[in-house]
């Protein structure tokens, strides 16, 4: 069986209403909130092109037009970044469309990630991809690199792991380990039997969640298009992972790396202070004002 091709496309859900972090949102889409001077939406395409990915499919509403706003070409922008010294910044916004293509789909109504993911098919086309969740800021690309790995040279798809607290489990898809660790290209992984969304925290199989990373193969749209919505009315991509792991062993990776929540406002607020800390500009006063204030 001829291996997959390398992951060039990321599919990235932009299409919730942000209630976490109202009443911001009402007018601002959650992605679009600054981390800096940077959107957090800016730190998800950053990691995906630090992966090698050069298609982005924004699966987002027509109720929030700003994002495709932040993705067209504005050359008064890009001048003035220029004229401020930032020209690095500007040479990457001059990127899409260009050396990076951007796809739109639109998820009208909250169906579940689920349905997000399924909505973006015909942009994703035969090929595995990313699936990357904007609430969920990364130290750097390593991880997206390492399940690219692995499925490219297994051709099956993989997910982003990470311990968690047990008074948390219950916020999280919870995997149940098909065996012991193993490696494959050097990516050290785990085999998944099941996988459970959002268990009691007494009854979750593991402390392993599913954080917002994922490496899928195409297949996993036939799986989507054919699952009934749960109780809750929603299609949940975990039930789609069950299912393709009951075919053949999904694989998870354990992440080690920096992540951050930006999806509530205590997250935020950690990711903007440890974005200020590394700031080569910023991270000096930021520090010494952090010690007058504690």
């Amino acid at each position: 069986m001829a291996l997959p091709p390398r992951i060039r496309t990321a599919v990235i859900p932009a299409a919730g209403q942000g209630t976490r972090m109202l009443p911001a949102t009402k007018a601002v889409p959650k992605e679009l909130l600054p981390i800096l001077e940077r959107p957090a939406l800016q730190f998800i395409v950053d990691e995906a092109l630090g992966a090698g990915v050069d298609h982005l499919v924004i699966v987002t509403s027509r109720s929030k037009p700003a994002i495709e706003q932040y993705f067209a070409a504005s050359p008064e922008v890009e001048e003035s970044l220029v004229k401020q010294g930032r020209g690095a910044l500007a040479e990457q916004l001059r990127r899409y469309g260009n050396d990076v293509r951007i796809s739109f789909a639109y998820q009208d109504a909250p169906r579940g990630l689920g349905h997000a993911v399924a909505c973006a098919r015909d942009f994703v086309g035969s090929e595995p991809f990313f699936v990357m969740l904007p609430d969920e800021l990364m130290q750097d690309s390593r991880l997206l690199i390492d399940l690219a790995t692995l499925t490219q040279k297994t051709g099956i798809g993989a997910v982003a792991l990470k311990h968690m607290p047990k008074d948390e489990l219950s916020r999280y898809g919870i995997v149940t380990p098909g065996g012991e660790l193993q490696t494959s290209a050097g990516v050290e992984f785990l085999p998944i039997a099941d996988v459970v969304e959002k268990p009691r925290n007494d009854e979750a199989p593991s402390d392993l969640a599913i954080i917002g990373r994922y490496a899928l193969t195409p297949d996993i749209f036939d799986i989507l298009e054919a699952l009934a919505p749960g109780g809750t009315g929603e299609i949940q991509l975990t039930d789609a992972l069950t299912i393709q792991a009951e075919q053949a062993p999904l694989h998870g990776v354990i992440s080690t790396i920096g992540r951050c929540d930006v999806g509530n406002p205590l997250g935020w607020i950690e990711a903007v202070i440890e974005a200020g800390l590394d700031h080569p500009e910023f991270g000096q006063g930021l520090r010494e004002w952090l010690r007058e204030v504690l």
